[in-house]
C-alpha cells in the first residue's frame, strides 16, 4: 500500500512543476518559442488538475485502508500509482504537441493508462465497498 504514497508524491511533484510550467509561460514569453513551446495551455490546466485529482485519490485510498485495517491489494495499488500518474500525463504531452490525439503510440499509451486506472480503481473500490458491508 505504500506505493499509493509514492504515486502521490510523483503526482503532487508534477502538479508543482506543472503549476512553475504554466506560471513561465506566461510570465516570461519567449520570442520565438511563444506559442510554440506550450502549444494548448488549457490542455496544460487539465493535466494540472487530474494530477492534484489523482494525488488527492491515492492519499484518500491509503488513509481509508489504514483507518478501515484493510490491506488493500498490491497489484491494485501498483495500478492506481501508475495510472494516476500516466493519465495526468497524457494531458501533459498533449499540450506540447499539437498532433497528439493523432498518433497511434498516444492512443495506445492512453488506452494501456485507463485500463490500469480503471482495473486499479475499480479493485480497491469493491475491496472498500466489501468491507463496509460485511462487518
Amino acid at each position: 500500500m505504500d506505493v499509493l504514497l509514492i504515486g502521490a508524491v510523483a503526482c503532487t511533484t508534477a502538479l508543482i512543476l506543472s503549476a512553475w510550467l504554466m506560471t513561465f509561460a506566461r510570465w516570461f514569453p519567449i520570442q520565438g518559442i511563444d506559442g510554440g513551446f506550450l502549444v494548448d495551455y488549457k490542455t496544460m490546466i487539465r493535466a494540472h488538475v487530474d494530477y492534484a485529482l489523482m494525488a488527492l485519490f491515492q492519499l484518500g485510498f491509503f488513509a481509508a485502508s489504514k483507518t478501515a485495517g484493510i490491506e488493500l491489494h498490491h497489484f491494485a495499488c501498483v495500478c492506481v500509482a501508475i495510472g494516476g500518474f500516466t493519465n495526468p500525463t497524457i494531458f501533459t504531452i498533449a499540450a506540447f504537441d499539437t498532433d497528439f490525439w493523432s498518433k497511434m503510440k498516444w492512443k495506445v499509451f492512453s488506452a494501456i493508462s485507463f485500463v490500469l486506472t480503471t482495473i486499479g480503481f475499480m479493485t480497491i473500490c469493491y475491496q472498500l465497498i466489501c468491507h463496509v458491508l460485511c462487518h
